[in-house]
């Protein structure tokens, strides 16, 4: 690697998203690397949560940057989050995806996120369990309780970004994980002791 190559990867690590998007657009190949480094792990997350199926989730991240870079050279910077509408693209994607399968075989198998290597084996056992549960519980939510929890609670996002997501009011998005929340909790509770809360 140069150093010219080291400077332009590192210049480009601090731009926006929105600058990056430009960048692309205006052929910038090295741009649509680090978009897809920051943007994708994010995507899949949300999509994995959502559908419960890895390959489906890939799948939905793989379409939501193809169609992330077939908008590009229309992007109208300043005017939305690069990843709030990414975000809203991944939700219509696993929207469209279930109805297509409504009726059909919906698989609640989860799989667990990587556990923290520095844990003994009986703690990444545990922690794998509470990911499964999670997921599980996750999917027993409605459609839009689920979208509304993965994105607060797990993401992160604000209710303002979110209500921008889901084209909903900021009220109906406190509204969806208030709800989602406690059914959550309703869900897991019969778990405690075999998740091993019981001491919580």
């Amino acid at each position: 690697m140069t150093a010219a190559t080291v400077h332009t990867a590192a210049a480009e690590a601090a731009l926006s998203d929105d600058a990056l998007l430009v960048l692309y657009a205006n052929g910038e190949a090295a741009a649509a690397s680090e978009l897809m480094q920051r943007l994708a792990p994010r995507s899949f997350g949300v999509a994995m949560r959502v559908l419960g199926n890895n390959a489906e989730a890939e799948d939905v991240t793989q379409e939501a940057m193809m169609r992330l870079w077939r908008m590009a050279p229309d992007w109208q910077p300043g005017q939305a989050k690069v990843s709030t509408w990414l975000y809203r693209v991944v939700m219509n994607l696993c929207i469209d995806l279930k109805r297509r399968q409504r009726g059909g075989f919906l698989d609640l198998d989860a799989i667990p996120e990587p556990p923290d290597t520095a844990a003994s084996a009986p703690e990444q056992l545990q922690e794998a369990a509470r990911q499964d549960a999670l997921q599980q519980a996750l999917m027993q939510l409605p459609q839009r309780q689920r979208q509304a929890v993965v994105l607060r609670h797990i993401e992160e996002l604000t209710n303002p970004e979110i209500a921008g997501i889901m084209e909903i009011t900021v009220e109906a998005v406190e509204s969806l994980t208030a709800r989602g929340k406690r059914a959550l909790a309703k869900i897991l509770a019969e778990r405690r002791d075999e998740l091993g809360y019981s001491d919580v």
